[in-house]
This record gives structure tokens, C-alpha cells and sequence, in this order.
């Protein structure tokens, strides 16, 4: 984010690969909020949803996380 940030500042284009964490978070609770915590923490992405059931879901990138969380959240539930 560092560099991103720099490039930003000194008006150069980011890398296709660069990833804003803050817009990338923000983007994911936009969509899971109500049901997800969702942070960045320790280099990885994270999820865990607010009702307690479920386990903490990570993911190396926004596209896994976003399908650990679809999948945890379809994932069918024993009373």
C-alpha cells in the first residue's frame, strides 16, 4: 500500500497489481457488513461473522476472501 500511496502522491499511474486494502475492505463490507467482521490483519485478509457461528474465513486476496465468505455463508447450519 506503501507504494501505491507514493505513486498516488507523486501523480504516476499504479501497478496493475498494486491493491488499495483500505478500498478493498471498505468494498467487501459494503457487501458482508451486516453479516461479517471484515478486516486486514497480519498481512491476511479476514472474515468472521457477527451471529458467532462459522469459523474465522481468510483469504490471500479480495477474490478468495470474498468466496471464503460466500461459501461460509451458505454453508448450512445445525441449531
Amino acid at each position: 500500500m506503501e507504494r501505491a500511496a507514493r505513486a498516488g502522491a507523486a501523480g504516476e499511474r499504479r501497478g496493475v497489481f498494486d491493491v488499495d486494502e483500505e478500498r478493498v475492505i471498505e468494498a467487501l463490507r459494503l457487501a458482508w457488513g451486516e453479516a461479517y467482521d471484515i478486516g486486514f490483519a497480519d498481512g491476511a485478509r479476514r472474515a468472521l461473522r457477527l451471529d458467532g457461528h462459522g469459523l474465522l474465513v481468510t483469504g490471500q486476496t479480495p477474490d478468495e476472501l470474498n468466496a471464503a465468505i460466500r461459501a461460509d455463508f451458505t454453508r448450512e447450519r445445525t441449531p
